[in-house]
């Protein structure tokens, strides 16, 4: 399985040291090979740089636009003729296209060297860096499955490092796995100490996402309300969270510095008429850009016009820079244990978000109402972020919302990742849709 992707047999690292911040970690450019065999916990610091570098790169930009292109936001931005999101879906999403097969590739590249380090870490001497150590690589591990289960459901789940064909393992084994790495990373990561690194609170917002896509809404409450109250996080204004400015909310984010990235996301949404440059991919949909109330302070960061163009504006580097990948932040920990507690138990904590953004409070008459409020504002709050198709999936709404064929509820697997790894088999969505 992936065989053309698995000949690293140790995870790279170098230390190249960027000239903004020297002390950071993160500044670590991975390189050159380190041997994973009798570690010291020098060997692992640089081991660790390398894994946060292929983890942040290696999905490629598809792997952070998936779900925004899949959620309806978007059609094809310029004069290509593709005029609705649907025909965009239909031309795009297919087992031989490269947006569905990069991100799929860069999952189980990243899995691998995440693998060799898992391995190499259990051989140290026992000790407090050696748990914390293994709790970070347990949050990455989990943080690939999620992306690759709520993508295409049942995936191959592979534990240690393997160039084996691995048959798909069911999709509620997936979720349990998932839940189980956000477990122990919850258990020995340290303590949130910046939002570039990653945290106990970290693991905890991210277990609180797991739990509310698997039903679990009582245990989702609990862990948003723990990292809503822990005293390191407050809602912030969108300029400082999406502007690279000391901010309060981003629980856990990607530096995605120039120097070590290759996601740049905003060459995808910005046009050549703006002043940094950019592809101009994909623009938002005329629903998108009027979803916006004038007095809501997401818009003008979260939409634009440049020239006659709609973009997204979250990402504002075009071709001259990177931004900051977020992972997570405090504004879903809201929604997340408003969602779960539901409109008796939960209605505060959306208006509470509302009234933060400028907007004033909401009163839905029923469950049903409430849900679909939630699902608004998370389709204002996160839009660009990655959140609106899975939203639309685990709640049941993708085909009457977005008038769809009920395949584009799961991604299909890769043609050539069947044709490499013969356990594999295409996907129920896409095998009846055949």
């Amino acid at each position: 399985m992936l065989r053309r992707n698995f000949f690293i047999t140790v995870i790279t690292v170098s230390l190249l040291l960027l000239h903004t911040s020297c002390d950071s970690m993160l500044d670590l450019f991975p390189h050159s090979s380190v041997a994973t065999d009798n570690l010291t916990e020098e060997d692992a610091d640089l081991l660790l740089t390398g894994l946060y570098y292929y983890t942040q790169n290696k999905p490629t930009v598809n792997g952070y636009i998936t779900q925004d292109i899949l959620g309806g936001n978007f059609i094809r931005g310029g004069a290509s003729g593709y005029a609705t999101y649907q025909i965009l879906l239909n031309d795009l999403i297919t087992p031989e296209s490269g947006f569905v097969s990069d991100p799929w590739n860069g999952y189980y590249t990243n899995l691998y060297q995440i693998n060799e380090f898992i391995t190499s870490v259990e051989k140290m001497t026992d000790s407090d860096k050696k748990n914390s150590l293994l709790g970070i690589a347990h949050f990455f591990r989990g943080l690939v499955y999620y992306n690759l289960v709520t993508r295409w459901g049942a995936v191959p789940l592979i534990k240690v490092p393997t160039t084996e064909d691995v048959a798909a393992s069911p999709e509620t084994e997936i979720w349990e796995f998932v839940e189980e790495e956000f477990g122990k990373a919850i258990q020995f990561c340290p303590q949130f100490s910046s939002n570039e690194y990653v945290s106990k609170e970290a693991a905890k917002a991210l277990m609180a996402r797991v739990k509310l896509a698997t039903g679990k809404k009582a245990e989702a409450a609990t862990l948003a309300e723990e990292v809503i109250t822990s005293g390191f996080f407050g809602l912030d204004q969108f300029e400082k969270i999406f502007r690279r400015t000391a901010n309060n909310e981003i629980i856990f984010a990607f530096t995605n510095l120039p120097e070590e990235s290759s996601i740049r996301t905003s060459t995808f949404f910005y046009t050549r008429d703006s002043s940094v440059g950019g592809s101009y991919t994909y623009a938002p949909t005329n629903d998108v850009m009027n979803m916006f109330d004038p007095n809501d302070k997401r818009k003008d960061i979260s939409v634009a016009v440049q020239a006659t163009n709609n973009v997204l504006n979250k990402y504002p580097s075009g071709e001259t820079s990177t931004d900051p990948i977020i992972i997570t932040r405090l504004a879903e920990m809201y929604l997340i244990s408003a969602e779960a507690k539901g409109l008796s138990n939960g209605l505060g904590r959306l208006n509470e978000l509302r009234t933060f953004r400028g907007l004033a409070p909401v009163n839905p008459a029923n469950e049903t109402e409430f849900i679909d409020a939630i699902l608004q504002e998370r389709h204002l709050e996160f839009l660009g972020e990655g959140f609106r198709w899975f939203d639309l999936v685990r709640t049941g709404r993708l085909e009457t919302k977005l008038n769809l064929d009920s395949k584009f509820n799961k991604l299909p697997v890769p043609s050539r990742e069947m044709e490499l790894n013969k356990l594999l088999e295409q996907n129920s969505h896409w095998k009846s849709a055949e």
